[in-house]
Protein backbone atom coordinates (compact mmCIF):
# COMPACT_ATOMS: atom_id res chain seq x y z
CA UNK A 1 0.00 0.00 0.00
CA UNK A 2 1.37 3.34 -1.28
CA UNK A 3 4.71 1.48 -2.30
CA UNK A 4 7.34 3.68 -3.43
CA UNK A 5 6.89 5.68 -7.03
CA UNK A 6 10.49 5.61 -9.63
CA UNK A 7 9.82 8.68 -10.93
CA UNK A 8 11.09 9.80 -14.61
CA UNK A 9 10.58 12.98 -16.55
CA UNK A 10 8.42 12.98 -19.62
CA UNK A 11 7.98 15.79 -21.44
CA UNK A 12 8.39 19.85 -21.36
CA UNK A 13 6.52 22.58 -22.89
CA UNK A 14 7.56 25.93 -22.94
CA UNK A 15 10.81 25.14 -21.08
CA UNK A 16 12.97 27.78 -20.28
CA UNK A 17 16.47 28.68 -21.45
CA UNK A 18 19.32 30.54 -19.63
CA UNK A 19 18.77 33.81 -19.12
CA UNK A 20 16.03 33.85 -20.98
CA UNK A 21 13.61 36.64 -19.38
CA UNK A 22 9.78 35.46 -18.25
CA UNK A 23 7.04 37.38 -19.40
CA UNK A 24 4.73 37.99 -16.73
CA UNK A 25 1.88 37.04 -19.07
CA UNK A 26 3.29 33.32 -19.76
CA UNK A 27 3.51 32.13 -16.38
CA UNK A 28 1.22 28.97 -15.71
CA UNK A 29 -1.93 29.93 -13.00
CA UNK A 30 -4.34 26.76 -13.35
CA UNK A 31 -3.51 22.85 -14.40
CA UNK A 32 -6.39 20.06 -14.98
CA UNK A 33 -6.60 17.07 -16.68
CA UNK A 34 -10.16 15.52 -17.81
CA UNK A 35 -11.47 12.75 -16.31
CA UNK A 36 -10.13 10.30 -18.84
CA UNK A 37 -6.59 12.02 -18.46
CA UNK A 38 -7.04 12.42 -22.61
CA UNK A 39 -7.05 16.25 -22.24
CA UNK A 40 -5.27 18.51 -20.41
CA UNK A 41 -5.57 22.17 -19.91
CA UNK A 42 -3.66 24.91 -18.35
CA UNK A 43 -4.61 28.74 -17.88
CA UNK A 44 -1.87 31.60 -17.07
CA UNK A 45 -1.72 34.93 -16.19
CA UNK A 46 -2.40 36.26 -19.96
CA UNK A 47 -5.69 34.74 -19.51
CA UNK A 48 -5.06 32.23 -22.33
CA UNK A 49 -5.92 28.81 -21.76
CA UNK A 50 -3.78 25.81 -23.26
CA UNK A 51 -4.99 22.49 -24.23
CA UNK A 52 -3.14 19.30 -24.94
CA UNK A 53 -3.79 15.48 -26.26
CA UNK A 54 -2.51 12.56 -25.14
CA UNK A 55 -0.98 10.33 -28.16
CA UNK A 56 0.75 6.95 -27.92
CA UNK A 57 4.82 7.22 -27.42
CA UNK A 58 7.77 6.49 -29.40
CA UNK A 59 7.69 3.24 -26.11
CA UNK A 60 4.44 2.21 -26.55
CA UNK A 61 4.82 1.84 -30.44
CA UNK A 62 7.94 -0.44 -30.08
CA UNK A 63 6.16 -2.47 -27.33
CA UNK A 64 2.65 -3.22 -29.81
CA UNK A 65 1.95 -6.72 -29.01
CA UNK A 66 2.85 -9.48 -31.43
CA UNK A 67 -0.84 -9.77 -32.37
CA UNK A 68 -0.97 -6.10 -33.21
CA UNK A 69 -2.81 -5.26 -29.80
CA UNK A 70 -1.56 -1.81 -28.67
CA UNK A 71 -0.08 -1.60 -25.71
CA UNK A 72 -3.13 0.14 -23.00
CA UNK A 73 -3.19 3.64 -22.88
CA UNK A 74 -3.63 4.63 -19.50
CA UNK A 75 -0.60 2.89 -18.68
CA UNK A 76 2.53 5.60 -17.66
CA UNK A 77 5.58 5.95 -20.03
CA UNK A 78 3.32 4.74 -22.98
CA UNK A 79 1.72 7.79 -23.29
CA UNK A 80 2.23 11.51 -23.75
CA UNK A 81 0.69 14.73 -24.76
CA UNK A 82 1.17 16.91 -27.51
CA UNK A 83 0.03 20.60 -28.16
CA UNK A 84 -3.50 20.79 -29.78
CA UNK A 85 -4.93 24.34 -29.16
CA UNK A 86 -5.03 27.72 -27.46
CA UNK A 87 -7.29 30.67 -27.21
CA UNK A 88 -8.00 33.52 -25.14
CA UNK A 89 -10.27 33.22 -22.39
CA UNK A 90 -10.31 36.28 -20.62
CA UNK A 91 -9.44 39.99 -21.01
CA UNK A 92 -8.31 42.75 -18.68
CA UNK A 93 -11.80 44.66 -17.94
CA UNK A 94 -12.14 47.75 -15.34
CA UNK A 95 -14.92 47.82 -12.91
CA UNK A 96 -16.26 51.60 -13.03
CA UNK A 97 -18.42 51.87 -10.41
CA UNK A 98 -15.89 50.52 -7.92
CA UNK A 99 -12.71 51.49 -10.21
CA UNK A 100 -10.78 48.27 -9.70
CA UNK A 101 -8.59 46.80 -12.71
CA UNK A 102 -10.01 42.97 -13.11
CA UNK A 103 -7.15 40.88 -13.93
CA UNK A 104 -7.54 38.43 -17.16
CA UNK A 105 -5.34 35.79 -15.38
CA UNK A 106 -6.84 32.46 -15.33
CA UNK A 107 -7.70 31.08 -11.26
CA UNK A 108 -9.22 27.76 -12.17
CA UNK A 109 -9.81 25.72 -15.02
CA UNK A 110 -12.15 22.97 -14.77
CA UNK A 111 -13.57 20.27 -17.29
CA UNK A 112 -16.79 19.44 -17.90
CA UNK A 113 -17.68 15.90 -19.37
CA UNK A 114 -19.93 16.42 -22.65
CA UNK A 115 -22.39 14.39 -23.62
CA UNK A 116 -20.83 14.47 -27.30
CA UNK A 117 -17.11 14.37 -28.19
CA UNK A 118 -16.67 18.07 -28.05
CA UNK A 119 -13.98 19.45 -25.45
CA UNK A 120 -16.32 21.47 -23.19
CA UNK A 121 -14.16 23.70 -19.98
CA UNK A 122 -14.90 26.22 -17.51
CA UNK A 123 -12.52 28.69 -17.04
CA UNK A 124 -12.79 31.98 -14.39
CA UNK A 125 -10.56 34.63 -13.51
CA UNK A 126 -11.18 36.84 -10.35
CA UNK A 127 -14.79 37.93 -11.47
CA UNK A 128 -16.25 36.20 -14.11
CA UNK A 129 -16.68 32.43 -15.06
CA UNK A 130 -17.20 31.36 -18.99
CA UNK A 131 -18.34 27.74 -20.66
CA UNK A 132 -16.19 27.10 -23.54
CA UNK A 133 -16.66 24.26 -26.12
CA UNK A 134 -13.69 23.48 -28.39
CA UNK A 135 -14.88 21.64 -31.57
CA UNK A 136 -13.58 20.32 -34.89
CA UNK A 137 -14.17 22.23 -37.56
CA UNK A 138 -13.90 21.85 -41.54
CA UNK A 139 -12.43 24.36 -43.36
CA UNK A 140 -13.27 24.22 -47.18
CA UNK A 141 -11.40 25.55 -50.01
CA UNK A 142 -14.04 26.65 -52.88
CA UNK A 143 -13.05 27.38 -56.07
CA UNK A 144 -14.96 27.89 -59.88
CA UNK A 145 -14.08 27.62 -63.06
CA UNK A 146 -16.41 30.04 -64.38
CA UNK A 147 -14.10 32.79 -65.50
CA UNK A 148 -10.65 32.33 -67.60
CA UNK A 149 -7.48 32.10 -65.83
CA UNK A 150 -10.08 31.53 -62.39
CA UNK A 151 -8.57 29.07 -60.17
CA UNK A 152 -8.18 31.02 -56.37
CA UNK A 153 -10.57 31.04 -53.76
CA UNK A 154 -13.89 32.65 -54.55
CA UNK A 155 -12.95 32.23 -58.51
CA UNK A 156 -12.42 35.60 -59.19
CA UNK A 157 -9.22 35.00 -60.34
CA UNK A 158 -8.13 38.55 -58.88
CA UNK A 159 -10.19 40.42 -61.08
CA UNK A 160 -12.09 43.41 -60.01
CA UNK A 161 -14.01 46.40 -61.72
CA UNK A 162 -13.62 46.44 -65.86
CA UNK A 163 -11.51 43.83 -65.94
CA UNK A 164 -14.02 41.39 -64.61
CA UNK A 165 -17.06 42.75 -66.62
CA UNK A 166 -14.88 41.97 -69.80
CA UNK A 167 -13.88 38.20 -68.26
CA UNK A 168 -17.71 37.77 -68.01
CA UNK A 169 -18.10 38.78 -71.63
CA UNK A 170 -16.42 36.95 -73.17
CA UNK A 171 -17.16 34.29 -71.63
CA UNK A 172 -20.84 34.90 -72.77
CA UNK A 173 -19.99 35.17 -75.83
CA UNK A 174 -18.14 31.47 -75.82
CA UNK A 175 -21.48 30.42 -74.50
CA UNK A 176 -19.65 28.39 -71.87
CA UNK A 177 -21.81 26.92 -69.50
CA UNK A 178 -22.06 27.97 -65.92
CA UNK A 179 -20.10 26.13 -63.16
CA UNK A 180 -21.02 26.27 -59.50
CA UNK A 181 -18.59 26.74 -57.10
CA UNK A 182 -17.17 23.56 -55.65
CA UNK A 183 -14.62 22.51 -52.72
CA UNK A 184 -11.91 21.08 -53.98
CA UNK A 185 -10.41 20.48 -50.33
CA UNK A 186 -10.89 20.97 -47.05
CA UNK A 187 -8.78 20.86 -43.68
CA UNK A 188 -10.03 20.18 -40.17
CA UNK A 189 -9.01 23.11 -37.40
CA UNK A 190 -10.03 23.44 -34.18
CA UNK A 191 -12.13 26.44 -32.98
CA UNK A 192 -12.74 27.43 -29.59
CA UNK A 193 -16.63 29.29 -28.75
CA UNK A 194 -17.58 30.79 -25.55
CA UNK A 195 -21.00 29.64 -25.02
CA UNK A 196 -21.88 30.61 -21.65
CA UNK A 197 -20.64 33.87 -19.70
CA UNK A 198 -21.32 33.81 -15.67
CA UNK A 199 -20.92 37.20 -14.58
CA UNK A 200 -22.06 39.92 -11.69
CA UNK A 201 -21.94 37.08 -9.03
CA UNK A 202 -19.17 37.86 -6.92
CA UNK A 203 -18.53 41.19 -5.13
CA UNK A 204 -14.73 39.20 -4.10
CA UNK A 205 -12.39 37.58 -6.16
CA UNK A 206 -13.06 33.94 -7.37
CA UNK A 207 -10.72 31.62 -5.85
CA UNK A 208 -12.54 27.62 -6.88
CA UNK A 209 -14.48 26.63 -8.86
CA UNK A 210 -16.48 23.00 -9.05
CA UNK A 211 -18.20 20.92 -11.28
CA UNK A 212 -21.13 18.93 -10.12
CA UNK A 213 -21.34 15.21 -10.45
CA UNK A 214 -24.80 15.65 -12.10
CA UNK A 215 -23.17 17.55 -15.08
CA UNK A 216 -25.65 20.04 -15.02
CA UNK A 217 -24.23 22.54 -11.85
CA UNK A 218 -21.42 24.34 -10.59
CA UNK A 219 -20.43 26.10 -8.08
CA UNK A 220 -18.08 28.99 -7.46
CA UNK A 221 -16.80 30.44 -3.98
CA UNK A 222 -14.64 33.94 -3.37
CA UNK A 223 -14.02 35.23 -0.01
CA UNK A 224 -17.84 35.12 1.58
CA UNK A 225 -19.59 33.06 -0.45
CA UNK A 226 -20.18 30.08 -2.66
CA UNK A 227 -22.77 30.25 -5.33
CA UNK A 228 -24.72 27.77 -7.39
CA UNK A 229 -25.01 27.85 -10.61
CA UNK A 230 -26.55 25.55 -13.93
CA UNK A 231 -24.82 25.15 -17.01
CA UNK A 232 -27.42 26.27 -19.39
CA UNK A 233 -28.12 29.35 -16.88
CA UNK A 234 -25.97 32.02 -17.24
CA UNK A 235 -28.05 35.15 -15.13
CA UNK A 236 -29.50 34.03 -12.56
CA UNK A 237 -27.51 31.98 -9.56
CA UNK A 238 -28.39 30.69 -6.39
CA UNK A 239 -25.87 31.90 -2.92
CA UNK A 240 -25.52 29.19 -0.83
CA UNK A 241 -22.98 30.19 1.71
CA UNK A 242 -22.78 33.75 2.69
CA UNK A 243 -19.89 34.08 5.84
CA UNK A 244 -20.61 37.73 5.38
CA UNK A 245 -21.71 39.37 8.71
CA UNK A 246 -23.89 42.04 9.00
CA UNK A 247 -20.91 44.15 10.81
CA UNK A 248 -17.36 43.81 8.46
CA UNK A 249 -15.46 44.17 11.64
CA UNK A 250 -16.71 41.28 12.82
CA UNK A 251 -15.25 39.40 10.03
CA UNK A 252 -13.01 36.36 11.78
CA UNK A 253 -12.49 33.92 8.35
CA UNK A 254 -12.66 33.77 4.69
CA UNK A 255 -13.79 30.93 2.61
CA UNK A 256 -10.17 29.84 0.84
CA UNK A 257 -11.19 26.76 -1.64
CA UNK A 258 -14.16 24.51 -2.23
CA UNK A 259 -15.13 21.16 -3.83
CA UNK A 260 -17.77 19.00 -5.16
CA UNK A 261 -18.01 15.70 -3.63
CA UNK A 262 -17.30 13.11 -7.09
CA UNK A 263 -20.34 11.22 -6.62
CA UNK A 264 -22.91 12.72 -4.10
CA UNK A 265 -24.14 15.54 -5.68
CA UNK A 266 -25.51 17.33 -3.07
CA UNK A 267 -22.65 17.50 -1.08
CA UNK A 268 -19.67 19.65 -1.42
CA UNK A 269 -17.11 21.27 0.96
CA UNK A 270 -15.49 24.27 1.38
CA UNK A 271 -12.40 25.43 3.75
CA UNK A 272 -11.55 28.70 5.59
CA UNK A 273 -8.47 30.78 6.43
CA UNK A 274 -9.09 29.30 9.97
CA UNK A 275 -7.95 26.03 9.20
CA UNK A 276 -11.05 24.12 9.21
CA UNK A 277 -13.21 22.48 6.38
CA UNK A 278 -17.28 22.38 6.70
CA UNK A 279 -19.23 20.03 4.64
CA UNK A 280 -22.82 21.05 3.46
CA UNK A 281 -25.62 18.97 2.02
CA UNK A 282 -27.75 20.32 0.25
CA UNK A 283 -30.57 19.10 0.66
CA UNK A 284 -30.78 20.40 4.43
CA UNK A 285 -31.87 24.19 3.03
CA UNK A 286 -31.35 26.64 0.52
CA UNK A 287 -29.03 28.18 2.65
CA UNK A 288 -26.24 25.82 3.66
CA UNK A 289 -24.97 28.07 6.46
CA UNK A 290 -25.15 25.43 9.27
CA UNK A 291 -22.95 22.44 8.09
CA UNK A 292 -22.96 19.15 8.58
CA UNK A 293 -19.69 18.46 9.59
CA UNK A 294 -16.72 20.16 10.55
CA UNK A 295 -12.95 18.71 10.35
CA UNK A 296 -10.56 20.54 12.26
CA UNK A 297 -7.15 19.64 14.41
CA UNK A 298 -7.47 21.41 17.46
CA UNK A 299 -4.12 23.47 18.00
CA UNK A 300 -2.51 23.54 21.82
CA UNK A 301 -1.89 27.27 23.61
CA UNK A 302 1.85 26.47 23.97
CA UNK A 303 2.14 25.90 19.99
CA UNK A 304 0.26 29.12 19.55
CA UNK A 305 2.35 32.30 18.06
CA UNK A 306 1.47 35.27 15.46
CA UNK A 307 1.74 33.44 12.68
CA UNK A 308 -0.33 30.45 13.84
CA UNK A 309 -3.29 31.75 12.08
CA UNK A 310 -1.71 32.64 8.90
CA UNK A 311 0.53 28.73 8.69
CA UNK A 312 -2.85 27.46 9.19
CA UNK A 313 -5.00 29.20 6.12
CA UNK A 314 -6.10 26.28 3.80
CA UNK A 315 -5.02 27.10 0.12
CA UNK A 316 -6.79 23.98 -1.17
CA UNK A 317 -9.15 21.13 -0.67
CA UNK A 318 -9.40 17.93 -2.94
CA UNK A 319 -11.80 15.02 -2.84
CA UNK A 320 -10.39 11.70 -3.18
CA UNK A 321 -12.34 9.69 -6.28
CA UNK A 322 -14.15 7.70 -3.95
CA UNK A 323 -15.49 10.58 -2.50
CA UNK A 324 -13.82 8.84 1.10
CA UNK A 325 -10.89 11.37 2.05
CA UNK A 326 -10.41 15.13 1.53
CA UNK A 327 -6.83 16.06 1.31
CA UNK A 328 -6.38 19.52 2.28
CA UNK A 329 -2.99 21.81 1.95
CA UNK A 330 -2.34 24.63 4.38
CA UNK A 331 1.09 26.32 4.16
CA UNK A 332 3.28 24.14 6.97
CA UNK A 333 1.70 20.35 6.08
CA UNK A 334 -0.85 18.13 3.94
CA UNK A 335 -3.55 16.74 5.74
CA UNK A 336 -5.72 13.92 4.93
CA UNK A 337 -9.08 13.46 6.49
CA UNK A 338 -11.38 10.61 7.02
CA UNK A 339 -15.03 11.78 6.41
CA UNK A 340 -16.36 9.71 8.68
CA UNK A 341 -14.10 11.00 11.27
CA UNK A 342 -13.63 15.21 12.03
CA UNK A 343 -11.85 15.56 15.02
CA UNK A 344 -8.08 14.48 13.55
CA UNK A 345 -6.94 13.92 10.40
CA UNK A 346 -5.71 10.41 9.35
CA UNK A 347 -2.52 11.39 7.93
CA UNK A 348 -0.21 14.64 8.26
CA UNK A 349 2.64 14.72 5.96
CA UNK A 350 5.10 17.76 6.67
CA UNK A 351 5.66 19.81 4.05
CA UNK A 352 7.76 23.22 5.17
CA UNK A 353 8.93 22.42 8.53
CA UNK A 354 12.40 23.16 7.91
CA UNK A 355 10.86 26.86 7.77
CA UNK A 356 9.44 27.06 10.77
CA UNK A 357 12.27 28.89 11.73
CA UNK A 358 12.31 31.27 8.90
CA UNK A 359 8.54 32.60 9.39
CA UNK A 360 9.74 36.33 10.21
CA UNK A 361 11.22 36.28 6.52
CA UNK A 362 8.61 34.62 4.74
CA UNK A 363 6.06 37.10 6.26
CA UNK A 364 8.16 40.03 5.47
CA UNK A 365 8.88 38.80 1.87
CA UNK A 366 4.78 37.57 1.95
CA UNK A 367 6.05 34.60 1.29
CA UNK A 368 3.95 33.01 3.61
CA UNK A 369 0.67 34.01 2.08
CA UNK A 370 1.49 32.00 -1.09
CA UNK A 371 -1.60 29.26 -1.76
CA UNK A 372 0.05 25.88 -2.88
CA UNK A 373 -2.35 23.08 -4.69
CA UNK A 374 -2.62 19.77 -3.91
CA UNK A 375 -4.32 16.52 -5.43
CA UNK A 376 -4.36 12.67 -4.88
CA UNK A 377 -3.55 9.91 -7.25
CA UNK A 378 -6.43 7.69 -8.65
CA UNK A 379 -6.20 5.02 -6.94
CA UNK A 380 -5.82 7.68 -3.53
CA UNK A 381 -2.74 5.86 -2.29
CA UNK A 382 -0.65 9.22 -2.64
CA UNK A 383 -0.49 12.49 -2.20
CA UNK A 384 1.60 15.22 -4.21
CA UNK A 385 2.07 19.35 -3.02
CA UNK A 386 4.29 22.02 -4.52
CA UNK A 387 6.99 24.44 -2.63
CA UNK A 388 9.99 26.37 -3.60
CA UNK A 389 12.99 25.94 -5.48
CA UNK A 390 10.36 24.40 -7.99
CA UNK A 391 10.22 21.01 -6.10
CA UNK A 392 7.32 19.02 -5.12
CA UNK A 393 6.72 16.25 -2.93
CA UNK A 394 4.97 13.37 -3.11
CA UNK A 395 4.12 11.32 -0.37
CA UNK A 396 2.71 7.32 0.05
CA UNK A 397 -0.55 7.87 2.51
CA UNK A 398 0.09 4.35 3.71
CA UNK A 399 3.43 4.08 3.91
CA UNK A 400 4.27 8.45 4.62
CA UNK A 401 7.42 7.02 1.95
CA UNK A 402 8.63 11.39 1.06
CA UNK A 403 10.20 11.88 -2.26
CA UNK A 404 11.26 15.38 -3.01
CA UNK A 405 11.65 16.05 -6.67
CA UNK A 406 12.58 19.24 -8.47
CA UNK A 407 10.60 20.05 -11.61
CA UNK A 408 13.41 19.78 -14.60
CA UNK A 409 14.72 17.43 -17.07
CA UNK A 410 16.76 15.54 -14.02
CA UNK A 411 13.75 15.44 -11.55
CA UNK A 412 16.49 13.46 -8.80
CA UNK A 413 18.97 15.52 -8.96
CA UNK A 414 18.03 17.35 -5.83
CA UNK A 415 15.84 14.32 -4.45
CA UNK A 416 15.83 13.80 -0.49
CA UNK A 417 14.64 11.16 1.27
CA UNK A 418 13.51 13.50 4.15
CA UNK A 419 14.51 12.17 7.82
CA UNK A 420 11.59 13.54 9.30
CA UNK A 421 8.29 11.18 10.32
CA UNK A 422 4.88 11.33 9.18
CA UNK A 423 1.93 10.77 11.21
CA UNK A 424 -0.67 8.36 10.00
CA UNK A 425 -3.74 6.36 10.62
CA UNK A 426 -0.96 3.31 10.45
CA UNK A 427 0.83 5.20 13.36
CA UNK A 428 4.57 6.46 13.23
CA UNK A 429 6.41 5.78 9.83
CA UNK A 430 9.85 6.42 8.95
CA UNK A 431 11.04 6.82 5.62
CA UNK A 432 13.53 5.15 3.64
CA UNK A 433 17.05 6.08 4.95
CA UNK A 434 19.77 7.13 3.16
CA UNK A 435 19.37 10.90 2.91
CA UNK A 436 22.94 12.52 2.00
CA UNK A 437 23.08 16.18 3.45
CA UNK A 438 24.92 17.53 0.48
CA UNK A 439 24.76 20.98 -1.38
CA UNK A 440 21.87 19.15 -3.79
CA UNK A 441 19.86 18.39 -0.50
CA UNK A 442 20.49 21.75 1.04
CA UNK A 443 19.36 23.60 -2.23
CA UNK A 444 16.20 21.18 -1.59
CA UNK A 445 14.79 23.23 1.51
CA UNK A 446 16.69 21.55 4.07
CA UNK A 447 17.25 23.16 7.09
CA UNK A 448 20.89 22.91 6.47
CA UNK A 449 20.45 25.15 3.25
CA UNK A 450 18.28 28.37 1.87
CA UNK A 451 15.29 28.29 -0.73
CA UNK A 452 14.96 29.47 -3.47
CA UNK A 453 11.34 31.23 -2.80
CA UNK A 454 11.15 33.32 -6.43
CA UNK A 455 10.90 29.88 -7.52
CA UNK A 456 7.20 28.30 -6.50
CA UNK A 457 5.52 25.40 -7.68
CA UNK A 458 2.02 26.16 -6.74
CA UNK A 459 0.19 24.40 -9.40
CA UNK A 460 -0.13 21.01 -10.59
CA UNK A 461 -2.59 18.17 -11.31
CA UNK A 462 -2.56 13.89 -11.23
CA UNK A 463 -3.51 12.08 -13.77
CA UNK A 464 -7.07 10.09 -12.90
CA UNK A 465 -5.93 7.00 -14.03
CA UNK A 466 -1.93 6.58 -14.50
CA UNK A 467 0.65 7.88 -12.48
CA UNK A 468 1.82 10.69 -14.34
CA UNK A 469 2.19 14.05 -12.90
CA UNK A 470 2.00 17.72 -14.36
CA UNK A 471 3.65 20.38 -12.53
CA UNK A 472 3.85 23.93 -13.79
CA UNK A 473 7.44 25.39 -12.78
CA UNK A 474 6.70 29.54 -13.87
CA UNK A 475 6.15 29.46 -17.79
CA UNK A 476 6.77 25.90 -18.02
CA UNK A 477 5.11 22.83 -18.03
CA UNK A 478 6.38 19.61 -17.08
CA UNK A 479 5.06 15.92 -16.73
CA UNK A 480 6.29 13.45 -14.83
CA UNK A 481 5.79 9.51 -15.05
CA UNK A 482 6.21 6.47 -12.64
CA UNK A 483 5.77 3.17 -14.52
Amino acid sequence: MGQQLEWQFLQCFGERQANEEIQEADIISAIEFDHTGQHLATGDRGGRVVLFERVASPAAQKAQQPDKRPVPVNRAGYFEYRYLTEFQSHEPEFDYLKSLEIEEKINKVRWVHPASHNRVLLSTNDKTIKLWKVFDKKVNERRVFNLPGAGGMGGSGGLNGPGLAMAQAADRQLNAPLRLPRAVSYEVVLSAQCRRVFSNAHAYHINSIAINSDQETFISADDLRVNLWNLEVMDQSFNIVDIKPANMEDLTEVITSADFHPSHCNVFAYSSSKGCIRMADMRSSALCDKHSKIFEEQETGASRSFFSEIIASISDIKFSRDGRYILSRDYMTLKLWDVNMESAPVATFPVHEHLRQRLCDLYENDCIFDKFDCCLSGDGQHVVTGSYSNLYRVFGVGTGNDTVLESSRDPLRRRLQAPQRSATRFGLTNRRPGNRRDDAGAAAGTEEGPNDFTMKLLHLAWHPQANVIACAASNSLYLYCAP
